[in-house]
């Protein structure tokens, strides 16, 4: 048989198809301009409620002349991996500064945050231990789960009680590690961090938050879920990105110096791939250091989400509950959701389809996401258009 031959059978693919031939593909729109709150897409002015460019970074004039002056210095690539020659002091400084930052004995960097899971679980994990998975955390720890070769245990969303039992029936010679995200990426809810610990303490279990998402975005200073809830001396590994709140790329982890050091030598994600470009561990430490300089971003943020969530609410949009700027706005179906997602991109709002299996069947989203530069005049204008969308196709049933 064709290896090939399953490609126009695959549900995404004919999926695309179906919303390229009715013309409400959400997919692959182009952008003409700096990523911002709004944006030249496609040749026309659209809101940017799509990005997660949180605190409004990706535009400041420090970090890009940050990421200048490193091309210019260290030139554009490392043409190796940070095991063997491709170590700039940039990116000793970063993570020195992250892991500082966050409160740990040390922190390593990886290309992507993508990589950065898949690195950390396959180092940390392996036969004989358990990785305890909340059903809705992140694709990249799924995966890192898988190439780790531990058991995977997966756990109903934010279900304390579901975790406990799992926890109970392991057996207590098995290495345990508890793995949430701190702030879901779909539905923007926080990770229930105390019961999570509480557990671990009881259950001797680690944990390891993927705080992608709570970065730059929950604590009084912005260090995420953690501080957020007064926790940090107990989450035993933090994993980040710096793509959103740190406006650059690449993804990092936090921990106990001797256990960033155990997965140096031994995740094949970090050893066999190639460093962080100059510009790219430049730009994530401007922005950290702005971050640090200036807090009350963090505060911003929220009150623009509080804002936009609160506009939405009075125009009686159907919308997940939470604090973060991700606001999840309900579609129920895929085929509405495509629809909303190319009627809202014709009036000028970028928004993201979430179909199964990113939501469950039937409750599908068009997910929304915040920056500390919205304007409310912006988010007003959205949000009037959101409203519009949302009630003229539930009028065509």
């Amino acid at each position: 048989m064709d290896i090939f031959a399953k490609i126009p059978k695959n549900t995404n693919v004919r999926l695309l198809a179906q919303c390229r031939a009715a013309g409400a593909s959400p997919y692959f729109h182009t952008l003409y301009s700096q990523q911002d709150t709004i944006v030249n897409m496609e040749g026309r002015r659209t809101i940017m409620l799509g990005s997660n460019n949180y605190l409004g970074l990706t535009n400041h004039p420090e970090v890009k002349a940050a990421g200048m002056e490193a091309i210019e210095r260290y030139g554009s690539g490392c043409s190796g991996s940070r095991f063997l020659n491709g170590t700039l002091e940039l990116h000793v400084q970063l993570e020195e500064e992250i892991a500082a930052f966050l409160r740990k004995d040390a922190a390593m960097t990886f290309g992507t945050g993508f990589q950065a899971n898949l690195g950390i679980l396959s180092a940390l994990a392996g036969l004989g231990d358990i990785i305890f998975c909340d059903k809705e955390n992140h694709a990249s720890i799924y995966d890192g789960c898988r190439l780790s070769f531990a058991k995977m245990v997966r756990y109903a969303h934010s279900d304390m009680e579901d975790l406990e039992r799992r926890l109970a029936s392991a057996p207590a010679e098995a290495g345990k590690l508890i793995v949430t995200d701190g702030v879901f990426s779909m539905s923007g809810d926080i990770c229930k961090l105390p019961e999570i610990v509480a557990l671990a303490k009881k259950y001797g279990a680690r944990i390891m938050v993927d705080d992608a998402h709570g970065l730059g975005v929950l604590g009084a200073t912005g260090r995420g879920t953690a501080e957020y809830f007064g926790l940090e001396g107990e989450v035993d590994v933090l994993m980040g990105t710096f793509s959103k709140s740190l406006a650059s790329i690449g993804g990092y982890m936090a921990a106990r110096a001797d256990v960033v050091e155990f997965a140096r030598l031994n995740s094949r994600p970090f050893i066999f791939s190639a460093s962080m470009t100059p510009a790219a561990a430049a730009c994530a430490r401007a922005a950290l250091a702005i971050l640090k300089r200036e807090p009350e971003r963090v505060q911003r943020l929220l009150n623009v989400s509080a804002h936009m969530r609160g506009k939405l609410k009075a125009n009686g949009v159907p919308i997940i509950e939470s604090l973060t700027p991700i606001i999840p706005i309900y579609t129920y179906e895929n085929e509405k959701t495509f629809r909303a997602c190319r009627m809202l991109f014709e009036r000028g709002v970028y928004v993201n389809p979430v179909i199964a299996p990113a939501a469950p069947e039937g409750q599908c989203l068009i997910r929304t996401s915040y920056t500390a530069t919205h304007e409310e005049k912006t988010l007003d204008e959205a949000a009037e258009k959101i409203t519009e969308v949302l009630a003229q196709l539930n009028n065509e049933g």
